[in-house]
């Protein structure tokens, strides 16, 4: 009984790591002060920021760093207030720090709050980029906030999907301790060989 709660303890703690860095990977839940992907416009109102490489890393996210230099990339921004979607913003992607355009979309208004940009040919070089977010408020009124990334970090060193896999991996292994006789039997003479040679 005692090899069947230490096995038990020792999966929960494993699922329990698993699932607390797979919560925590893109910056904690969306829309709380620990999301690194968005830019604060005013104060308490955001726009959320997500980088796609999908020829290269499909279904991967980026952030604060690209993997790969000139390569399609897309960079999209979600409004999380509704009432910046009736007023014109203009994107602009720069090298830093030569201040170098990468990229630049005219002010207009985009009236389902998510924009999506496409630089076709990604970024040229490695190095820091900074994203600038002009919103024309009316009146002549500007509003101006700032993103850094950093390009050409190569691939990244670990995937959520990974975390994922090893999960269910593990749930299927523990369902099969649980449901086959013979296999339980025999990890739990494994775990009370191991115990007792301590």
């Amino acid at each position: 009984m005692k090899n069947k709660q230490i096995f038990r303890s020792m999966f929960l703690g494993f699922l329990g790591l698993i699932f607390s860095s797979a919560l925590w990977a893109h910056g904690g839940a969306a829309g709380t002060d620990t999301d690194q992907c968005k830019f604060e416009l005013e104060p308490g109102h955001w726009i959320h920021y997500t980088a796609y490489q999908s020829r290269n890393y499909p279904g991967d996210e980026f952030c604060g760093s690209l993997p790969d230099l000139n390569t399609m990339t897309q960079l999209v921004f979600d409004y999380q207030d509704v009432r910046y979607r009736n007023m014109a913003v203009e994107f602009e992607v720069t090298k830093e720090p030569e201040g170098t355009r990468v990229f630049f979309q005219d002010a207009k208004k985009h009236k389902q709050g998510t924009v999506v940009l496409q630089l076709a040919n990604g970024v040229p070089e490695a190095g820091k980029y900074l994203i600038h977010i002009t919103l024309h408020k009316g009146d002549g009124q500007r509003l101006d906030a700032h993103m850094a990334f950093r390009a050409g970090t190569g691939a990244p060193a670990s995937s959520g999907s990974m975390l994922i896999y090893l999960l269910v991996f593990f749930a299927g292994l523990y369902v099969f301790y649980l449901s086959n006789e013979g296999f339980k039997n025999k990890v739990d003479s494994f775990v009370k060989d191991s115990t007792n040679l301590k």
